[in-house]
């Protein structure tokens, strides 16, 4: 049985302030395969690493990330609003999450969050940062904007890729194949065995979110999915570990 990758969702987010060092150290403390993680760009070109397109929601700040410098960004509080325990936690770049997991075997899922804004150039910028932490065979790049993907393939045609979306799609593999997307990201609830193996005929992955239930996520590794995207990695790892246990005692 081929193992399911569990990818913590923006870092250990059920456990930490989403997209912060800190969600990142808990997942790897917490034995995640893999970390999730959104990224746009600042006014001086720094490819920061939030989730909305303004700093309102997950910092004391405001305004977009696109008018802001690093510098401006670096200001403001990135986690009390979790919890007082995080107030000291800033908005990372994604060079700090490069540097924490380079040395590991962590996984990467970039999310590349054109569509909002349209950030001209990301898309190259991520590429060359990945290439110079040589991260090429553990990173995948997704996007809910499409023309993201195609673009990194067009930079380089070895980088992973993977189609986020959220309405159910008929036969999305032929789609991924038409834009040479390696994997589909799909929302989990629309996973049944007949799409996995669809998917499974054209040699596409699925990498799902976000599943924090861990009778969704036995569900979806029993039939096959190549990762499970959760707030919860913990209670992913665990699942696997007992599905495996299941599977050596039959």
């Amino acid at each position: 049985m081929k193992r399911t990758h569990i990818f913590a969702h923006r870092g250990a987010s059920g456990y930490a302030p989403e997209n912060t060092m800190a969600a990142f150290q808990k997942a790897l403390e917490m034995g995640a395969d893999g970390i999730e993680l959104d990224v746009h760009l600042s006014k001086d070109g720094r490819l920061i690493v939030c989730h909305d397109e303004t700093l309102q929601r997950t910092t004391n700040g405001m305004g977009w990330i696109k008018d802001m410098t690093l510098e401006e960004i670096r200001q403001y509080d990135g986690g009390s609003w979790f919890s007082e325990e995080y107030q000291r936690e800033k908005v990372p770049v994604l060079e700090e999450v490069l540097d924490l997991i380079q040395s590991t075997k962590t996984l990467l899922n970039v999310e590349i969050k054109n569509g909002i804004v349209i950030y001209p150039g990301i898309e190259r910028k991520v590429i060359n940062l990945i290439r110079r932490y040589a991260l090429e065979e553990r990173t995948i790049i997704s996007s809910f904007y499409h023309y993201s993907l195609v673009e990194s393939k067009r930079i380089d045609p070895f980088i992973k890729t993977g189609a986020l979306y959220v309405a159910g799609w008929l036969e999305p593999w032929e789609y991924a194949r038409k834009i040479q997307a390696d994997a589909l990201h799909p929302i989990y609830h629309n996973i049944d065995l007949a799409f996995v193996e669809g998917c499974r005929s054209y040699g596409i992955d699925i990498n799902t979110y976000t599943v924090n239930e861990e009778a969704d996520m036995a569900r979806l590794a029993g039939m096959g999915v190549a990762g499970i995207i959760t707030n919860h990695p913990d209670r992913g790892v665990s699942m696997m570990n007992q599905l495996y246990e299941n599977t050596r005692e039959r």
